[in-house]
């Protein structure tokens, strides 16, 4: 998030760190213990809400609330005091986020759906400290001094200010274990207007990304072969032991052991993903002062085909594979990623519509259908043109059109997501 500082030429941003803790058997199930209290309060909370009248919702009375749920509910104390005002303030932001259409209302988190974390809402409990060059150490309240791996210099210690501190941090566990967000203010100065030319880029799973200059980046597979070998195998290790499993009885340890691998190894796969984006988006905002993507709703894109039973859908299989892929490829967080590195360069991010840009042909401007032969091969159908080219270069040349005839959609500089159309509040939390 950037907040600019009036007068001085700099700018107040806040970002996030995330690094991964070196915890002991002990300390990881003193976190777990915690991260379940936290999900139990967060509940709590909910079934309050949904008990209470209207006027008696107030923040006051859910605060009272949860401290009589701490004195009655003994493992609710493993939560710090913190931590559980933290988990009541979410909840409440949660619904006005719902109010002012950004999110849907909250509901129950599930025991396994739900994600594993806990808040840790002020720096001076962190107490974060340098070991040497890998690894630091850090404060967690009721879990006491662990350390972290050390990848970023924070401002702690005499490099602290009031313009550059750790304003709190987050404990959240993975497929890969538990790993601690901080989050840090700086101040920077703000960003001179970015020099560097314009540039289409077309999205697509052959070539990731293609740009209208003729540049591509492309990856390979997140996972060796023999990562998907193992991964095969342990997926169908998991379908015959859970075929074994009688109706109603719980999993076994060597399952949920063997979900614990499959996971790890799909965690890999994403932190690679992840890794390969980050470099990808870097590069690009540091070359381009313009980047202009199409306006994709990836939500529609990836839609199952299913159907119903009167009504069943064509070509599932195929289709579902496709959303696959196109979900592997994560469009929405490459386009979120360009959007804030450009805005800390001073570069713009630009929107334009998505229909018939595979279609025209960037040399002659006439859409005829059947141009595009194959994927990769475009031959305009014009008889006064003929062009034939990179099907994905052509596209990104039609969206750079797009952007330079002043098709531009909502500019997407300097904000992440698109607030969803204001609604009126649900029934429930009038």
């Amino acid at each position: 998030m950037l907040r600019s500082v009036s007068g001085c030429g700099l700018e107040a941003r806040q970002f996030g760190h995330r690094a991964r803790l070196a915890l002991n058997p002990a300390e990881v199930l003193k976190a777990d213990d915690q991260a379940h209290a936290a999900r139990t309060m967060w509940n709590l909370v909910h079934a309050w809400w949904q008990m209470m009248p209207k006027e008696k919702r107030t923040l006051a009375n859910a605060d009272a609330a949860i401290r009589q749920a701490r004195q009655d509910i003994d493992f609710l104390a493993v939560l710090p005091a913190q931590a559980a005002q933290a988990v009541l303030k979410t909840y409440f932001q949660a619904w006005r986020n719902c109010w002012d259409g950004r999110a849907d209302a909250p509901n129950f988190k599930g025991r396994f759906r739900s994600a594993m974390a806990v808040d840790v809402p002020q720096a001076r409990d962190v107490n974060i400290t340098r070991v040497h060059r890998r690894w630091g150490m850090a404060s967690l309240p009721k879990i006491g001094r662990v350390r972290f791996r050390w990848t970023k210099d924070l401002p702690v210690g005499k490099g602290a200010n009031r313009e550059n501190r750790i304003t709190g941090a987050r404990l959240v566990k993975d497929a890969l274990g538990w790993h601690i967000a901080f989050r840090v203010q700086t101040l920077e100065p703000q960003p001179e207007p970015h020099q560097g030319p314009p540039v289409g880029i077309d999205v697509g799973i052959t070539v990731p990304l293609a740009l209208s200059d003729g540049g591509t980046y492309e990856h390979g597979e997140w996972l060796t072969w023999q990562e998907r070998a193992r991964l095969l195998d342990l997926e169908q290790r998991a379908a015959r032991r859970k075929k074994h499993r009688k109706p109603g009885e719980r999993a076994s340890r060597r399952l949920h052991h063997t979900y614990d691998q499959i996971a790890g190894l799909r965690a890999k796969a994403k932190r690679r993903a992840s890794d390969w984006q980050h470099k990808t988006t870097t590069r690009i905002a540091d070359t381009y002062g313009v980047v202009v993507v199409e306006a994709l709703t990836i939500t529609n894109m990836v839609k199952s085909p299913r159907g119903t039973v009167d009504q069943p859908g064509r070509n599932v299989a195929q289709k579902s594979g496709l959303n696959r892929s196109i979900s592997g490829e994560a469009w929405g967080r490459t386009v979120t990623m360009l959007t804030y590195k450009l805005a800390r360069r001073g570069g713009t991010l630009a929107k334009v519509p998505a229909p018939n840009t595979s279609r025209r042909c960037s040399a002659c401007g006439f859409t005829t259908p059947g141009s595009r032969e194959t994927q990769a091969l475009f031959v305009c159908k014009n008889p006064d043109c003929g062009w034939s080219g990179n099907a994905d270069h052509n596209a990104a040349r039609n969206i750079l059109h797009l952007y330079r005839t002043g098709h531009e959609l909502v500019p997407a500089a300097g904000r992440a997501v698109v607030r969803r159309a204001r609604r009126a509040k649900p029934a429930t939390a009038r």
